[in-house]
């Protein structure tokens, strides 16, 4: 096997192993799964120019920070435009009833369409992928004071947002 041959073997390996992870980012970021679905395969189409070329040390980091650079790169403003949520998309979970927290979700990603895309950015990357200030500061090229200001900005607004006020009224946990 050539080493060319080997390197499109790699990345069809991770690509399948890191694809659904990818994805799931993205539509955490952009709130549609078939924008996320295409913010994924723009960027592994660059990430792929790339890995032909040269070994990436970090290749999930690596992904994902293309994952991010298309999403604030482009299509800005159809989070706004987008629907909130699609039935369609929910999976059945066995057990008891989960309406509870699809309302929740849907909430979230409303009060999160509220946000600007810097603010979404950082606040998905430091708490759904559990980034440091400073990890998520490399990511988006900015100074940790930025994250941390724009992460308490981000924050403050989502503590306001009338969807999550109203989806959590009355509860004691």
């Amino acid at each position: 096997m050539s080493s060319s041959q080997k390197r499109e073997a790699d990345f069809a390996a991770f690509v399948a192993a890191q694809s659904a992870q990818l994805v799931h980012f993205a539509r955490v970021l952009c709130g549609d799964l078939h924008q996320a679905q295409d913010l994924v395969q723009g960027a592994l189409e660059k990430v792929y120019r790339v890995w032909r070329k040269r070994e990436i040390e970090h290749p999930f980091a690596y992904s994902r920070r293309a994952v991010l650079n298309q999403y604030l790169s482009g299509g800005r403003n159809r989070w706004r435009e987008t629907p909130v949520a699609d039935p369609s998309d929910h999976h059945q979970q066995p057990g008891p009833d989960h309406a509870t927290e699809v309302v929740t979700r849907d909430a979230l990603l409303a009060a999160l369409a509220g946000l600007t895309p810097r603010e979404r950015a950082v606040i998905v990357l430091r708490y759904q992928q559990d980034l440091t200030e400073a990890a998520t500061a490399e990511q988006l090229g900015i100074r940790v004071g930025t994250v941390k200001s724009t992460a308490s900005r981000a924050m403050a607004k989502l503590r306001t947002s009338p969807d999550l006020i109203e989806t959590t009224r009355g509860r004691t946990s």
